[in-house]
């Protein structure tokens, strides 16, 4: 019998157990592995770089334990130590919150556009009638084309926005009749009303929005972020929030995880700040349990895993 060790909770273990009732899946912490249960073949690991905590530069003494293939409870891989990703296949968690992640998005472009939750009025006094933005009509613009961006463009386009985006070289990602790919993120900046923001956190995209992109945004842009907070600079946001070429910022990731007391984020009066949220919906077990047991298919039939990491790459 396959031994399969998970860190992730009981919703997602009692998934995978009732879709692959030959193995046997045992529950194990949360944090850096001290150890397996013996004859654990395949590990099923949560996040451990997360609010604030650390793991350790070095693997622990007997790493990895025999194992030979592990599952990421993430999309990203930058919540584990690089140690944890090299040696043996490692697959992620890709496009499972696709959807919950794209109508978080449409939902702050709402919000935005009808200047929500400002409108809502507690007062006679406030009954004064205030003119208000369309979805449609407005241009989407996306930095990051995978799952989440074609989700989010599907959902765009159905409200009557133009959506135009910007995909990692090479990708083989279908075309999506309605969206116009563009060359840079610069392009999107000057022609976009929202830009969101859905591509991994990797050296190649740190800090891309910076001071030099955000002098060239169409005035009023809102700025929404549902991917890696070390996207964006965040004193450079600040300064375009003040001098208005940034109407307004969705946050729902920020560097770092949680940002300290004080922050100017927190009280911002243009920015909309979330705890890293955006993912987390009521199927995210069974779309990660319905991934996993491809993958386990095609691990044990020694075909190709899905979501495989690539470490260059940085996903």
């Amino acid at each position: 019998m396959v031994t399969i060790a998970s860190q992730l909770a009981e919703p997602f273990n009692d998934a995978v157990r009732a879709l692959l009732p030959e193995v046997q899946v045992v529950d194990i912490p949360r944090g850096v592995p001290a150890g397996l249960p013996e004859q654990t073949s395949i590990l099923i690991a949560a996040p451990i770089i997360v609010r604030g905590a650390r793991a350790p530069e070095r693997a622990p003494s007997g790493w990895p334990f025999g194992l030979r293939w592990v599952q990421l409870g993430s999309s990203g891989i930058d919540f584990y130590p690089r140690w944890f990703l090299d040696g043996l296949p490692v697959t992620t968690a890709r496009g499972t919150s696709s959807t919950a992640i794209a109508e978080f998005a449409i939902a702050a472009i709402f919000a935005h556009a009808k200047r929500l939750p400002d409108i809502w009025i507690h007062d006679a006094q406030q009954w004064a009638l205030t003119p208000l933005a369309t979805v449609q009509g407005s241009t989407v613009g996306i930095f990051g084309f995978g799952s989440i961006g074609q989700a989010l463009g599907q959902k765009a386009l159905a409200l009557g926005a133009r959506v135009i985006a910007v995909r990692r070289q090479g990708s083989t990602a279908p075309d999506l009749p309605g969206v116009t790919l563009v060359a840079g993120i610069d392009e999107l900046v000057r022609e976009a009303d929202h830009l969101v923001l859905a591509a991994p956190g990797t050296a190649a995209t740190r800090h891309i929005v910076n001071r030099e992109l955000l002098a060239q945004a169409k005035p009023g842009l809102h700025v929404i972020n549902v991917a890696r907070g070390s996207l964006i600079d965040n004193e450079a946001l600040l300064e375009a929030l003040a001098d208005g070429r940034v109407g307004s910022a969705s946050l729902d990731v920020t560097e770092p995880e949680p940002l300290p007391a004080g922050h100017p984020f927190y009280t911002h009066p243009h920015v909309r700040l979330s705890p890293h949220t955006s993912a987390i919906g009521p199927h995210n077990a069974t779309e990660l349990a319905a991934k996993f047991v491809r993958n386990f298919n095609a691990f044990t039939h020694g075909t190709t895993l899905e979501d495989l990491v690539d470490i260059h790459r940085g996903y």
